[in-house]
């Protein structure tokens, strides 16, 4: 076997395409993250307050609400603001729930602007896994911080995501800045 073909090896059929591997989203598109059922004991948003800050990502932890990393970002720096309370639809939080999650959305944008100076943001909520909602029965608001240029030809033509930076750096670079904004 030529040196060539040993560092291909076990990884197909050598090409002219370059590669970037993200081995820990396998876990994400195999669904082995996902809930087993709707119920709270098997709910992520429901165990990640249990878990250390560092351990769990998260960033911020307010009275009703939280602000932690997305395990599977859709760009560096992806927030998601979840109620404690196990709850799947945005009219059925409490007037406390919505007014936490707003302002703790209204924070995570002037911390991660701070932090990483994004051009924009995408703002939303999936209602429903019709929708597009991962974990369906636990409200949580996306805050994504957009670049221009970040949707460049990886996403589009070589289905890859580049993060730049490790999801444990990030949520210290934001746990740090968020006491700065208290």
């Amino acid at each position: 076997m030529s040196p060539d073909e040993q560092s291909h090896a076990g990884v197909g059929e050598p090409d002219a395409f370059e590669r970037l591997w993200t081995p820990h989203r396998i876990q994400y598109i195999k669904g082995e993250n996902k809930p087993d059922s709707a119920d709270e004991a098997d709910c992520p948003f429901c165990q990640i307050p249990q878990a250390g800050d560092t351990k769990s990502l998260i960033v911020h932890r307010g009275t009703v609400a939280f602000v932690v990393l997305n395990l599977y970002p859709y760009n560096a720096g992806h927030l998601l603001v979840c109620p404690y309370r196990h709850v799947s639809d945005y009219t059925d939080l409490t007037d406390a729930e919505t007014d936490e999650v707003a302002r703790l959305t209204q924070q995570s944008m002037r911390v991660v602007r701070r932090v990483s100076s994004p051009h924009g943001f995408n703002l939303g909520m999936n209602q429903g896994s019709v929708a597009g909602a991962g974990i369906a029965a636990h409200l949580h608001q996306h805050v994504v911080p957009r670049w221009g240029g970040d949707s460049n030809f990886m996403p589009v033509i070589g289905r890859t995501k580049t993060m730049p930076q490790l999801l444990g750096d990030t949520r210290q670079m934001f746990a740090d800045a968020w006491q700065q904004e208290d």
